[in-house]
């Protein structure tokens, strides 16, 4: 354990009400210099950490056992992007002088802070990142202890309310400040997701896409050389650089596969992996270099869980749910749909016990990492499962495709109405079809042979559509280019 310089921000001496207006549903996002800057960022550290230490304190007076095993600290890291070394510095400050102790990890993941937010029985954690959003933002992801998360619903609003208003409380000492950038502990616990004895001869295209990615990758990859794990690895925009000179990582856009996809053809890959910026996020191709939409991932991880662990529950939300179902049902699990968003996620997934949950966003999550995502854990489990069945991805993923076939998510700009309406007006449009509803997350109508989930952004002015049908292509190109027609006569043109 080692002690880090002191925090390079030194803040206001006088707190006045501001507005803050980065504060969103799950998170902190916000444009540098316009609504995120330091002294934003000490407000928000400051306020989390006094919030987070008053229940401390008070838990340890009433002999709460769920927080009294707690260390009165928070864990804080960031990604490789130029502003967020700054910002960490700026928060932390504002932790300190709230009085509690920070853990700071250098530059990590965003599962890195849950890992550790656990690990070291933090009262909370931090990642300073703005994943894939452009290169003149930044942000906060906050989660508390246990590595639970904090929503608008839970705790987020607090802490913007007492950031805005600057009512801080004088802490009569400051917290200490210490230095642990050392991954071994998260390193192990991620590789013991699987079976290294397992592991047959592959190789993978990883793009890091100049992310945060890259350093944790180097160590898997020696963890499992030194293993004798016969799997070779191209690492591509591999090296952490904040200019992203590659481009914004963020593979949900489809130029931003095409580098993956061309290294994995010309290296005869077996697999290629790419990530986000703090890769909380993993995604897939096959040998062929073909993008694995993220549902179908969902399901093939389903089934290597229920593999593992029979008559264990799944969780899944519910854009798209008709191959996650089947393949569960296939294979005796317990299927739990829950609205898509983290927070949901894991909140369902504590309440069912369930080893695995994962969303077609490429989130997953994991029972055994804290329920929380990880962008590392899905592509070992991957070349796990392409070691122990002797398929392909393509293989093990095409029937899936053909028996549920699907539109991916489609996303419409509001140009002359709002979802509410337009959500509202769908419904009507299929009334007389009599299909199964549901509001769960945004609406749903299943017909029995094909399903639609039309839902608002959280952040946008979008509404975003997803379609999929039991194995019917032709009726699912019908589908998508009716209900765009339509759309765009109610005022959502296609993104």
């Amino acid at each position: 354990m080692s002690t880090s310089a002191t925090p390079s921000y030194q803040p206001a001496t006088e707190f006045n009400p501001i507005t803050i207006s980065s504060f969103k549903a799950y998170d902190i996002r916000g444009e540098l210099g316009v609504n995120l800057d330091e002294a934003i960022a000490y407000r928000i550290g400051r306020a989390f950490a006094q919030i987070l230490y008053q229940r401390y304190n008070a838990a340890t007076d009433q002999q709460d056992s769920d927080l009294t095993d707690l260390q009165p600290a928070i864990v804080i890291g960031s990604d490789i992007r130029h502003s967020s070394e700054q910002l960490k510095q700026a928060t932390l400050k504002g932790i300190i002088d709230a009085g509690v102790d920070v853990i700071d990890l250098g530059m990590t993941g965003t599962e890195e802070v849950y890992f550790a937010t656990s690990y070291y029985q933090a009262l909370g954690g931090i990642e300073v990142t703005a994943s894939h959003n452009p290169i003149n933002y930044n942000g906060l992801k906050l989660v508390k202890e246990h590595s639970k998360p904090i929503s608008a619903d839970e705790g987020l609003a607090e802490i913007q309310a007492l950031a805005e208003s600057g009512q801080f409380n004088n802490s009569n000492q400051l917290g200490k400040l210490q230095l642990l950038a050392d991954k071994s502990a998260y390193i192990d616990h991620v590789i013991s997701f699987i079976d290294i004895d397992k592991l047959k001869p592959l190789k993978l295209v990883i793009n890091s896409g100049n992310g945060s990615a890259g350093p944790v990758v180097d160590l898997l990859i020696e963890k499992l050389a030194q293993a004798g794990a016969p799997i070779e690895v191209i690492k591509l925009h591999h090296t952490p650089d904040g200019s992203f000179p590659n481009g914004i990582p963020n593979p949900m856009i489809e130029a931003n596969r095409v580098a993956t996809k061309q290294a994995v053809l010309e290296n005869n890959a077996d697999l290629g992996v790419a990530f986000d910026g703090d890769f909380d996020r993993c995604f897939l191709f096959d040998e062929n270099g073909e993008f694995i939409d993220g549902s179908y991932v969902v399901g093939m991880l389903a089934q290597a869980f229920l593999n593992k662990y029979p008559n264990e529950s799944i969780v899944y939300d519910p854009r798209v749910i008709y191959n996650t179902e089947a393949v569960i049902e296939a294979h005796n699990g317990k299927a739990v749909i829950s609205k898509s968003g983290h927070s949901f996620i894991k909140q369902v997934m504590r309440e069912s016990g369930a080893v695995y949950g994962g969303e077609m966003s490429a989130h997953h999550y994991f029972r055994d990492f804290f329920y929380c995502d990880s962008g590392m854990i899905p592509w070992l489990l991957t070349i796990e499962l392409l070691s122990i069945t002797g398929k392909t991805l393509s293989v093990l993923v095409t029937g899936y495709i053909h028996a549920y076939p699907s539109s991916g998510e489609l996303n419409f700009r509001l140009t002359t109405s709002d979802a509410p309406t337009i959500i509202r007006a769908i419904e009507d449009k299929f009334s007389a079809e009599n299909p199964s509803k549901s509001m769960l997350d945004g609406l749903s109508l299943d017909f029995g042979d094909w399903r639609l989930n039309l839902r608002a952004s959280n952040t946008e002015p979008l509404v975003r559509l997803n379609i999929e049908t039991r194995g019917d292509k032709s009726l699912l190109a019908d589908k998508v280019r009716e209900i765009k027609v339509w759309l765009s006569e109610q005022g959502a043109v296609l993104a």
